[in-house]
């Protein structure tokens, strides 16, 4: 029997985990969080972890699971996630996931797969030489120019993925992204997808701040602390916003109030990403801050999920 999952979701800065919070303390639930940075001891502030003694006794699942130096995939997470999600719901706690990360999101709801697209050992070789000359990070840009969807998608460090989408792309003339098969519903999970949306100024301005706030609690000690025990720039961990602008002022890149204004840049862009992944998926309903309160959020879930409010 399918067990019911409810998904908060939406773009950085938003104001996600407050209604994850107020939800979870209602009705017996569990937080597993959907970011891909927070999965990484050590990348606190940037990540803008939630401290334990923040969480008001809710339990969070998926954070610090991996070390900085470890690749991450989605596939690691929907186990990981899928796992959390039915031990959850064992101890007859609501499942709440909460978190940024679509493809994460999608990793755990949908059962997807990519078929029916051509191979060429010649160009994949091509490719990897390519990788090899130029870094993974211009050939992202590439995967960038040419399917912009797929590489929302697919992380820089994850070169084999990123060759396969060009290497499709070159074959076909169309994108990777649109050889992917429809998405079909995992059967584990009734899902109660909702995202949440605010004026795209307001939401800018939102992250601004944040920001500024995360310079002023020590986010430039954090990263020099990652980066004098190795850790460098290449790193899947270390291409998350905040981490990589700040290791390029260390590296004396870029200046300190370049490398700010930068991540400041680089996080609205991320927000505007994440609000058109959200927006094309057609089971997640959107909640908009403009219209609603988190009261009225959470009294919306409860009325589709046919619960009683607390």
């Amino acid at each position: 029997m399918a067990q019911p999952l409810v998904i908060l979701a939406g773009p950085t800065g938003v104001g996600k985990t407050a209604l994850s919070l107020a939800l979870a303390k209602a009705h017996h639930g569990e937080v597993i969080s959907c970011d891909a940075t927070q999965v990484y001891r050590g990348l606190d502030i940037g990540s803008a972890k939630l401290p334990l003694d923040q969480r008001e006794g809710v339990p969070h699942h998926l954070i610090d699971v991996a070390d900085p130096h470890e690749s991450y995939s989605a596939a690691r997470f929907a186990k990981e996630a899928q796992r959390a999600a039915q031990d959850i719901a064992k101890r007859g706690h609501l499942p709440i996931l909460c978190g940024g990360t679509g493809l994460y999101i999608d990793a755990v709801l949908y059962e997807m797969n990519f078929g029916g697209a051509p191979s060429s050992r010649k160009v994949r070789d091509r490719l990897e030489d390519l990788a090899k000359e130029e870094g993974p990070l211009a050939l992202h840009e590439r995967l960038r120019q040419c399917d912009h969807i797929a590489a929302s998608a697919i992380h820089p460090n994850n070169v084999r993925r990123v060759i396969r989408a060009l290497e499709v792309f070159e074959l076909t003339g169309q994108p990777f992204s649109s050889f992917s098969s429809p998405k079909t519903l995992n059967p584990l999970w009734t899902p109660f997808y909702y995202w949440l949306s605010m004026d795209r100024a307001a939401l800018y301005e939102r992250i601004n701040q944040r920001v500024d706030q995360m310079m002023q609690e020590g986010l430039l000690r954090e990263v020099e602390g990652l980066f004098t025990q190795g850790y460098h720039k290449e790193l899947q961990s270390m291409q998350a916003i905040g981490y990589k602008e700040l290791i390029l002022y260390l590296e004396g890149t870029l200046s300190l109030e370049a490398a700010v204004d930068k991540i400041k840049q680089n996080t609205r862009n991320y927000a505007k990403r994440q609000i058109t992944w959200f927006h094309r998926d057609e089971i997640a309903r959107k909640l908009e801050r403009e219209r609603m309160t988190d009261e009225e959020m959470l009294f919306r879930i409860e009325d589709d999920m046919n619960i009683s409010h607390a």
